[in-house]
């Protein structure tokens, strides 16, 4: 657990984080790509630590992945690269820095460290989990296989290192239905979001597949009741759902898809009024670039995610905090069935 006392003093004393106007607009460049969601005196507390933050990751050959549901100012202020978890997933095998900062959630760290073992891979809290991730376990992989012998299994990459160990290849939202519509077997285990496998059964029906009833605290919580009654209020607004909705929330939507989907879907149509439904942050990271687009509420927060800070970033590079390391021997398992998902997305051309 971080001590605040300690990280607050220690930054303090190391750098002028008190808000500065004048960086402020130095950086209007910067800004601009979120002054539309990020308010003017937010950014003027914020640019000081996306100056220093920036600056330290030349100092120390750091790179920053940052997810999509990172909050404006980390998303569009100090990541060299963002994206869903298959694309950081990627990237992670593609970077040249020493040190890989994960702005994301703890498994995607993991991921990084499996697939780059020789690189300082850091998490900027360590106690940003995933309430898929632990939902399940190894143990309940094997419960699965014994149920379903022959099966293979895919894991999605929201889980544990020795959860992907435990499983024959990994997938993400945006390939999980390519993936599985692939391989030769007819009964295929998906594990551990219960919704994305239902979703992923009705696109690919020709196979028979079982799950685990995991969920996640974002996306279980939407209703199709919700969607309709928003219809009801607005029917203009265009509602874009992600697939680890409910299949029934799923069935409200205009389109479904993963968080790189949701976002090439609106950069393509424009559509008046979007309602994105998912996590806060996709909308607002977007907002500046498409501001012909009204994003429109419900929406819900992960409070996983919001657990990385710039505060919290400025530490883990600053002090080399929280070092994310895998047994090799689980790595190496899980590195497997991670390689297997990107190489044949790869081939699947997505």
């Amino acid at each position: 657990m971080l001590d605040f006392r300690t990280m607050r003093h220690e930054l303090a004393e190391a750098y002028d984080l008190a808000p500065n106007p004048e960086l402020a607009e130095e950086m209007k460049d910067l800004y601009a790509n979120m002054d539309r969601v990020v308010a003017p005196p937010d950014w003027v507390r914020a640019a000081p630590y996306v100056a220093a933050i920036n600056r330290l990751k030349k100092e120390k050959n750091a790179v920053i992945l940052a997810h999509n549901y990172m909050t404006p100012d980390i998303y569009h202020g100090v990541a060299d690269f963002v994206g869903d978890s298959l694309q950081l997933a990627i990237k992670a095998t593609e970077v040249e820095a020493d040190t890989i900062v994960q702005c994301g959630v703890h498994f995607m760290a993991e991921t990084s460290k499996i697939l780059n073992p020789a690189k300082r891979v850091l998490i900027p809290d360590m106690e940003a989990g995933c309430s898929l991730a632990n939902s399940i376990g190894a143990a309940g992989i094997a419960e699965m296989r014994a149920k379903y012998p022959g099966a293979p299994v895919v894991t999605y990459v929201n889980t544990t290192a020795e959860e992907k160990a435990a499983s024959d290849i990994c997938c993400t939202s945006s390939n999980a239905a390519a993936i599985v519509r692939a391989l030769p077997e007819e009964t295929v285990i998906m594990a551990p979001d219960q919704y994305l496998a239902q979703n992923v059964a009705r696109q690919v029906p020709e196979k028979t597949i079982v799950w685990w009833n995991g969920s996640c605290v974002v996306h279980e919580r939407f209703t199709a009741q919700d969607l309709r009654d928003y219809r009801k209020w607005n029917p203009d607004t265009t509602i874009i759902a992600h697939p680890e909705c409910p299949p029934e929330v799923v069935d409200e939507s205009d389109f479904a898809g993963s968080t790189s989907g949701i976002i090439n879907f609106v950069r393509e149509r424009k559509p008046k009024q979007a309602l994105l439904v998912t996590e806060c942050s996709m909308a607002s990271n977007i907002s500046d670039e498409l501001p012909e687009v009204d994003f429109v509420g419900p929406c819900n927060m992960c409070p996983y995610m919001k657990k990385i800070t710039l505060e919290k970033i400025l530490w883990s590079l600053h002090a080399g905090e929280a070092e994310v390391h895998v047994d090799p021997v689980v790595a190496e398992k899980a590195r497997v069935a991670v390689e297997r998902m990107i190489d044949l997305s790869r081939k699947l051309g997505i």
